[in-house]
């Protein structure tokens, strides 16, 4: 397998936790890079579901190593959370789960101003999840945030969080709001980091010491790539870098080491939150929600979606490098007649062949639609490629023709067992 990079190819909510869980039988290390408990993969396991939002994927297979990167954000409480569940769930957490000791903490002023922001900018929201993770990384970027590192050290922590839950209570004020508790904040918090104590490490040289032993590392991408903080459709982005570049310095493996890119995305298109959705259509979504699907792993939103396009997946593959396609969701178009797929935008005189840079622009186009002939017929009980509908597979033929990278994994459900490695 190598060292792979999996990333969203479209806004995220591409089926990234299943594709994991599947690649993860082949790798030796899975390590989340970036984003917080804002995201969440949804993996089945027989009738087991399981939703994560901090803990790779690959927890869920016996024997792998899985590492929160110093890339991502962590809310210790939440992740302490997340880590118990599991092991009522009768799943194996000692040995096999290690937390990066840099990377940087969410705390409770982070989701109070990530929330008053949001409520103060009213209709020109971003539709944030309001876990704090935008002012989280906003403090790291200013260098006032506190890492994992500090709060399992309780006299630095004591020290260091006094005066951020004093700068930041001024703040909350300035809104209008009021300010948070030291002494609840820090024994919550002390609490967390007492119970995650065990998990911290030193992840870079983890991470080092297994490229040189030949390890198969799968590194795990949260959201999706048109929600990258430089590539995506700012400011309708998150605060990390989603693209295949956020996990190197997500992680401290050297680009070098890394040995292929797996893009993943939907047999059509979907994103949670505000910005633009050219190919966005009432009439899918609401087949799709009727079906009970495109509902929100973390927030419970039901997503917007659209037919696929093939404009931004074609970005996509061109900013992450993307070698391999992995399709999701197919078994959702199952009933339609007819498929439409973007090709192109249309902005008033203005063609376009590209996602444009300019955030009005883009709100503002106009997909370009070519129509495909749908299959007619369940999918989600095919196990191999040839047994797939001709209809089915020349559809995926086409959007990965247009998109501009080789499909080697179909998935026409949720299970394990409904992968078809192509």
């Amino acid at each position: 397998m190598a060292n792979t990079i999996l990333v969203g190819a479209q806004w995220g909510d591409e089926g990234k936790g299943k594709i994991i869980d599947v690649l993860t039988e082949r790798a030796d290390i899975v390590v989340r890079t970036q984003g917080g408990n804002n995201a969440g993969h949804t993996v089945y396991i027989g009738p087991q579901k399981y939703v994560l939002h901090l803990v790779p994927s690959g927890i869920l297979r016996p024997g792998k190593t899985c590492v929160i990167g110093n890339g991502v954000v962590i809310d210790p409480v939440s992740l302490m959370g997340e880590i118990n569940g599991l092991i009522k769930l009768g799943v194996n957490i000692n040995g096999s789960l290690f937390v990066s000791e840099t990377a940087h903490v969410v705390f409770p002023y982070h989701r109070e101003l990530d929330e008053l922001r949001e409520l103060r900018k009213g209709k020109n929201k971003i539709g944030t999840t309001k876990r704090g993770i935008g002012p989280a990384y906003g403090d790291k970027a200013a260098r006032t945030g506190l890492r994992i590192i500090d709060l399992i050290h309780p006299e630095r922590f004591a020290a260091k969080l006094k005066v951020r839950i004093k700068d930041n209570n001024e703040v909350l004020r300035a809104f209008g709001a009021k300010g948070l508790s030291y002494k609840k904040v820090h024994d919550a918090y002390r609490a967390a980091g007492d119970a995650l104590k065990p998990y911290v490490r030193n992840t870079v040289t983890l991470l080092h010491e297994a490229t040189q032993r030949k390890a198969n590392i799968l590194f795990e991408g949260a959201q999706g790539t048109f929600l990258d903080i430089d590539h995506g459709t700012y400011p309708f982005v998150t605060s990390s870098n989603t693209t295949a570049g956020g996990a190197s310095t997500g992680s401290g493996v050297a680009p070098n080491r890394m040995d292929k890119v797996v893009g993943v995305m939907k047999a059509y298109t979907t994103r949670v939150g505000e910005g633009p959705l050219p190919t966005e259509n009432e009439e899918i979504a609401d087949m799709l929600h009727g079906m009970g699907r495109e509902f929100g792993s973390t927030t419970g939103r039901a997503r917007r979606c659209g037919w696929f396009d093939a404009v931004a997946t074609r970005h996509a593959t061109m900013v992450n490098g993307i070698d391999e396609l992995a399709v999701t969701n197919i078994d959702g178009l199952d009933s339609l007649e007819t498929i439409k797929v973007c090709t192109g935008y249309r902005c008033g005189d203005l063609k376009y062949d590209h996602v444009p840079n300019d955030i009005e622009s883009f709100s503002n186009c106009v997909p370009v639609y070519e129509e495909l002939p749908g299959w007619q017929t369940p999918t989600t009980g095919i196990t191999s490629w040839k047994k797939l509908p001709q209809k089915t597979r020349a559809y995926l033929k086409v959007i990965c023709d247009l998109t501009g990278a080789k499909l080697t994994i179909a998935s026409v459900g949720p299970a394990r067992e409904q992968t078809i490695f192509v």
